[in-house]
């Protein structure tokens, strides 16, 4: 449908994409070629492209088109409704903690997502086990629920899936969000909320946004998948640095707001007008 929009409208009037997609996933062989060279073609009725990220923009310059047909427009949450109503929102969150049996020294790591395979709970899960003094929530529900609850620790606590209004209070019960996926994260959208609401942020290299929004040792880690003795020292070394999550937070926060819906609209608006 895509493809028949696009020849139909070429030459007529000027045709722009936006899309997510990455290399980040992308493997070597003749099927993986040959959709190259069908993607090439079909990105050819395309005048300009919005691009989010940086590794969006490396997918389209894969397939064909130049730098002077991309326009950045990035990928984006609503910022403001993860941020205001700070004060009201940190103390529901302090609620909730105390409701888990978290006290205020505790380090929380949050994943939010479904409980599927290429998000990689199960990972998470296995650092757990490693590392007692922390405390892990794991927010959603998914075919791996059952085999999460069933090899979990004392230190494992599970939330299913919380209505979009209760995010902003979610984010906050945790300390640190992290999202360890493994493949088909072409952005990850739930590191933009966490940065919002002022979380230090820890991703695999497999994750869409890290390159753009991580910064390494300033708002979180990036760790190579597969790399489990580094993701486990990232994560071991928040236990007792309190201080540490909080500067990272607050950088989270200040970084994000120049990935918003306002960014998207400028991009638009200053390209269309």
């Amino acid at each position: 449908a895509h493809f028949k929009t696009m020849r139909y409208f070429k030459g007529k009037i000027p045709v722009y994409f936006r899309g997510d997609s990455t290399l980040l996933d992308a493997t070597k062989g003749i099927k993986i070629l040959l959709r190259r060279i069908a993607l090439r073609y079909i990105y050819r009725y395309v005048d300009k492209a919005f691009y989010v990220g940086t590794n969006n923009k490396a997918y389209y310059l894969a397939h064909g088109l130049n730098e002077n047909q991309l326009l950045f427009a990035p990928h984006a949450i609503d910022n403001d409704r993860f941020g205001r109503n700070y004060i009201e929102n940190r103390e529901k969150a302090k609620k909730q903690r105390k409701e888990f049996g978290f006290s205020d020294d505790d380090v929380v790591f949050l994943f939010v997502g479904k409980f599927e395979c290429k998000k990689n709970p199960l990972l998470l899960l296995k650092i757990a086990k490693q590392i007692p003094r922390a405390k892990f929530l794991f927010v959603g529900q998914g075919e791996l629920e059952i085999q999460m609850k069933q090899e979990s620790g004392k230190n494992v606590y599970f939330l299913p899936f919380q209505n979009q209004t209760q995010m902003p209070v979610i984010y906050r019960v945790g300390d640190v969000l992290v999202l360890p996926s493994s493949y088909d994260e072409t952005w990850g959208l739930a590191v933009n909320e966490a940065m919002a609401c002022g979380r230090a942020v820890v991703v695999s290299d497999r994750v869409g946004c890290a390159v753009d929004l991580v910064e390494q040792e300033k708002n979180g880690y990036i760790f190579t998948l597969g790399d489990e003795f580094f993701f486990r020292k990232v994560l071991k070394q928040f236990v007792d640095n309190k201080e540490k999550i909080i500067q990272m937070g607050d950088f989270s926060k200040q970084k994000i707001q120049m990935w918003s819906f306002e960014s998207i609209s400028m991009a638009i608006e200053k390209e269309l007008t």
